[in-house]
């Protein structure tokens, strides 16, 4: 079997990751040059902000659940329709990576595969601090880490579901909000991941999620088939 992003090695997160900025960066500030790598393409400011985008892409429930807000919100028949994609499949058990929800919420470590990344230039962490701790880090994508992340996704079939799902995680954040604090909050509305206990793993909720794509399927007229 093909490994893929996730599996536990700090390889398959570092793919996952880059996809994930590839995808997300915008452009870096060049009225800075001292803090900007000479190399950055692109770059994901603050640290909440990629581990909000990364639960969505490691919870496909979660994630299937906000787009079925964001139809009842807009009326836009296609979010309907790829929350059923997502939902009538089995895609929520098998790509669930697990997470623990932290102070902050949903939270991993992202040192080790940020170290893979950085050793081999296709990407760069900065970081600004008090005296007392770490107070804010910025994500630089390197040209060689987009050449990469594109290639990733041509050259290797098993990693296009990533490719397509880190765009579709983004347009998400970037339509509601896509500061890190705004997606915090946001996925703080869930009572399921509000409700986890600190350093508890966060749960499924793809059956509460599937009811729910029922009912709004059945509310606009269309086939559960």
């Amino acid at each position: 079997m093909v490994a893929t992003p996730g599996d536990g090695d700090p390889f398959f997160d570092a793919v996952r990751l880059l996809l994930l900025l590839e995808a997300a960066a915008t452009e870096p500030d060049l009225r800075t040059p001292e803090v900007v790598p000479a190399d950055a393409v692109g770059v994901v400011r603050t640290q909440t902000l990629l581990q909000k985008l990364d639960f969505w892409l490691r919870y496909p429930d979660y994630l299937a659940d906000e787009l079925l807000t964001e139809y009842e919100r807009s009326g836009e028949a296609v979010l309907l329709d790829i929350a059923a994609e997502i939902l009538n499949s089995d895609e929520p058990e098998l790509r669930q990576i697990p997470m623990l929800r932290y102070k902050f919420g949903a939270y991993e470590p992202l040192d080790m595969p940020m170290s893979v990344l950085s050793v081999a230039g296709l990407a760069v962490v900065r970081w600004s601090r008090t005296e007392q701790r770490v107070r804010h880090y910025d994500y630089y994508l390197t040209a060689r880490g987009r050449a990469t992340a594109q290639s990733c996704v041509a050259d290797f079939p098993e990693l296009a579901w990533y490719g397509e799902r880190t765009r579709l995680v983004v347009a998400l954040a970037q339509g509601t909000g896509s500061t890190g604090t705004a997606l915090r909050k946001r996925q703080y509305l869930q009572r399921d991941y509000a409700g986890t206990g600190l350093n508890e793993e966060i749960a499924s909720i793809a059956e509460r999620a599937r009811r729910r794509l029922r009912a709004s399927r059945a509310a606009a007229g269309v086939s559960a088939s």
